[in-house]
């Protein structure tokens, strides 16, 4: 979105001059984070973290990057080279519970952020690609995860690696050989654990790629806001700098915090206790589960425990674990009212926060063992999880009464503080509250 008010930067010194001529990198930092890029006035705290994201894909680069020195991808001492790094390299064991524990956080920051996102609208146009964009780096980063779990060579990442792989085989005709050329062979071996560690390694930077297109696609309509009311001219905005950096430097002293209270005093508080034993061929644990960010997918998997339609279960829940994920993708053009947020939608509110207790749900049963009742409430829970996307969300958006949206952001903001809103807003039945043009 072009800002006619916004400010341009102007070099002023001669060095500046001649870089801002040969090679612009000022003046990019200026207009995407600085004070050349307006936002709008009312973010609150919950758009801090697409930067907390950002802070933390960082921290998981530079601190793999550094295990990738002392780590050896080999069966017979993957598992010894890890506790060669927690005891024998010099702050090993920091350096090790801060990829762990950056993992989880990275990931529970990726949810807000998606979560807000939902709550918001941010996926309605013009957003789309930015939203589409956003699913792909998660989609990154879940095989990234499962790939790093499995380096350790623990129990838990032994038995992972083969129940998960063993997923593919349950394809018609190329399952097995799709595979055979996952594993490198027929079963997690040293083939297995080179494939890995090469594509943990490289796929951050794929993902920092992505997040690059991410930010370029946040910054070609703006930024939405909490109101999802476009912005309507500069008594709507305030430059990035230093209103929202100020704030996010706040949102992410918090986040430290809380990273280094896990790292220092719960490094091993979200990970298996079966992992920390090394991988036993001969020995299956009673219980095999991913880590707990994929535990609602994995609830899906496990939803299917009948054939049906000659279709064997497991291809069923393969199929639906994915289509999970997929149907995000379609999530733009399922929901088809003009009203971007749920400040304005009450219905949608709603059934907004009956699906993130049905997610909640899906992750508690996801990490259960396979038995009554977990199984049945994990299959209502997948098939609400479903229906939320397929059926509810399509019909709110037809049926829906909006309440009325304010003409501009500054109202919205005014209003808070006891200024009443202008006449000549009003939400209509039926979803067709007027939404301001791009």
């Amino acid at each position: 979105m072009s800002f006619p008010w916004a400010k341009h930067y102007q070099p002023t010194s001669e060095f500046g001059k001649y870089m801002d001529s040969r090679l612009p990198l000022p003046r990019f930092i200026y207009g995407a984070l600085g004070a050349g890029y307006p936002t709008p006035k009312n973010l609150n705290y919950f758009y801090n973290f697409g930067v907390l994201a950002g802070v933390a894909l960082v921290i998981q680069i530079i601190t793999g990057v550094v295990l990738g020195m002392h780590y050896a991808a080999n069966t017979g001492i993957a598992f010894d080279s890890v506790e060669h790094i927690m005891r024998d390299v010099n702050s090993g064991w920091m350096i090790r519970y801060m990829h762990a524990v950056g993992a989880s956080f990275f990931f529970a920051v990726v949810y807000v952020h998606i979560f807000r996102g939902l709550y918001y609208g941010s996926y309605k146009p013009p957003r789309e690609v930015l939203w589409l964009l956003g699913l792909v780096i998660f989609l990154l980063m879940m095989a990234t995860a499962f790939m790093g779990y499995v380096l350790v060579w623990g129990q838990m990442s032994f038995w992972g690696a083969t129940v998960i792989t063993n997923l593919f085989s349950a394809v018609p005709i190329v399952g097995e050989a799709i595979h055979t050329w996952l594993l490198g062979g027929f079963a997690p071996d040293n083939a297995t654990l080179n494939r890995f560690f090469s594509l943990h390694y490289l796929l951050p930077f794929i993902i920092f790629g992505v997040i690059i297109l991410h930010v370029w696609a946040l910054h070609i309509p703006g930024s939405n806001n909490p109101t999802g009311v476009d912005v309507k001219g500069p008594q709507d905005t305030v430059p990035f700098h230093p209103y929202y950096t100020a704030k996010d430097f706040f949102g992410l002293g918090v986040y430290l915090t809380l990273f280094s209270v896990f790292v220092f005093f719960l490094p091993n508080a979200l990970g298996e206790v079966d992992n920390y034993v090394p991988a036993n061929p001969l020995s299956t644990p009673t219980h095999i589960v991913p880590e707990w960010y994929l535990l609602p997918f994995y609830a899906i998997l496990k939803a299917f425990t009948t054939d049906f339609l000659l279709v064997k279960a497991k291809l069923w829940g393969v199929i639906a674990m994915l289509a999970a994920i997929v149907l995000l993708f379609f999530l733009p053009w399922l929901d088809t009212s003009p009203v971007r947020s749920n400040r304005y939608r009450p219905l949608n509110r709603i059934f907004f926060w009956i699906f993130v207790a049905d997610c909640l749900v899906l992750g508690y049963c996801g990490g259960q063992l396979a038995v009554e009742p977990w199984v049945r409430i994990g299959q209502l829970a997948a098939a609400y999880y479903f229906a939320h996307f397929l059926i509810i969300i399509p019909l709110i958006a037809r049926f829906e009464k909006t309440l009325p949206l304010p003409n501009s952001i500054s109202e919205s903001v005014l209003a808070k503080y006891g200024k009443p809103p202008a006449s000549g807003s009003a939400g209509t039945l039926g979803g067709t509250a007027p939404q301001p043009a791009e």
